[in-house]
């Protein structure tokens, strides 16, 4: 019973071997013939004729040439909006009413400031008509009478002043000389709404010498639109402005839209751990496609192109101490002829090649190298 369990333990054995040899057979025979057959030999690549573009890599958003933003100048919270992000404005349209929301304090001081100087005027008004009575007379000199016109205009410039903060304070609109402050916030310039800020019922912090105030709005014309982005520093050194870009658009796959390289920045910035060049993009065609300010998008900066002319995989070539040699079929069956190649532009996958071959003919493939297996 033992010896019938060996014989087909054995027999299993002999099988799997017999199995496998002829696999690795299989397999190096295969590995022998690279991409061909035995019958058809090693592989052959043609020379042929095809445009090389040689491209540089930038990466960024499209945004705006201009973007602004609105702010108020005075405080208050946000009463009414009259436009919302996407509508189109022209220059004058109301956007945002600001309501002034003084506090009982900023009130009671403006209120008790105008009464101040409403008495201050009027004593002055009393002693003002009193010497200008005596001037008739030529009891004053001209120099004291001058003085007082002074005092007397001054208080009456900040009567004035008063007055108009605390109407301002408790209407938001005042008229001053010919100009007048509203609390209605309009548009500075034609066109788009990108961003409203604040709801109705926010407060608003105003625009001054001493604070920046809080953003209501942001406006940008979209007919203005630019690329702005990165190229790394291995490339900055190859461009130059004017030179042309096609540009692809994340969001709108299969849509080309042209460009010239307008701006390259002379300071590189560090991101993620790469040094890296901001340039600018001016967009000059848009494919016939909507741009939205923020698309990501990828810039291809054409540096040089090379129309038809005659290439070959870069793969096929033997770069050693400045020759370029490849392999051609010789006149004798399975003969090798080494031939150097004078190589032109390069896009790191295909290379134009100068002299040394023409159209049509044949180069032998590289073998390929396998890794050793122990």
């Amino acid at each position: 019973m033992k010896n019938n369990k060996s014989r087909k333990s054995i027999f299993w054995i002999a099988a799997v071997v017999l199995i496998s040899a002829g696999g690795l057979f299989f397999y190096i025979k295969s590995g022998v013939s690279g991409t061909g057959s035995a019958e058809n030999g090693p592989a052959l690549v043609q020379v042929e004729r095809s445009t090389i573009v040689d491209l540089a890599l930038a990466v960024g958003h499209i945004q705006p040439e201009q973007e602004i933003q609105v702010k108020s100048k005075i405080s208050g919270v946000v009463n009414t909006i009259f436009a919302q992000a996407g509508d189109y404005v022209r220059k004058g349209d109301p956007l945002m009413e600001v309501r002034p929301d003084p506090t009982p304090l900023e009130i009671t001081e403006a209120r008790r400031n105008l009464e101040r100087t409403q008495l201050e005027r009027a004593s002055l008004q009393n002693e003002f008509d009193r010497i200008r009575e005596l001037q008739n007379r030529n009891l004053v000199s001209a120099q004291d009478f001058e003085n007082l016109s002074q005092r007397y205009e001054d208080v009456r410039i900040r009567e004035q002043m008063n007055l108009e903060r605390l109407e301002l304070l408790e209407s938001g609109r005042v008229m001053i000389g010919d100009q007048l402050i509203e609390s209605v916030i309009r548009a500075p310039v034609d066109g788009y709404i990108l961003e409203v800020f604040l709801d109705p019922g926010e407060p608003v912090v105003p625009l001054s010498s001493y604070q920046a105030g809080t953003p209501l709005m942001t406006i940008a014309n979209m007919d203005n639109l630019l690329f702005k982005g990165t190229v790394d520093e291995i490339d900055v050194g190859k461009l130059s402005e004017g030179m042309p870009v096609m540009l692809k658009i994340g969001a709108l796959p299969g849509v080309q839209v042209e460009g010239v390289l307008s701006r390259i920045s002379l300071k590189a910035t560090n991101q993620d751990n790469s040094t890296v060049f901001p340039v600018e993009i001016e967009i000059t065609n848009t494919g016939g496609a909507v741009l939205r300010a923020g698309y990501s998008a990828n810039a291809e900066i054409i540096i040089h192109k090379r129309p038809e002319v005659l290439t070959l995989p870069e793969r096929v070539i033997v770069f050693n101490d400045g020759r370029a040699m490849v392999e051609i079929p010789g006149s004798l069956q399975g003969e090798r002829k080494e031939v150097e190649l004078e190589v032109g532009l390069s896009d790191a996958i295909t290379i134009e090649v100068v002299s040394g071959l023409q159209e049509g003919d044949k180069v032998y493939e590289r073998p390929v190298r396998r890794l050793a297996v122990r």
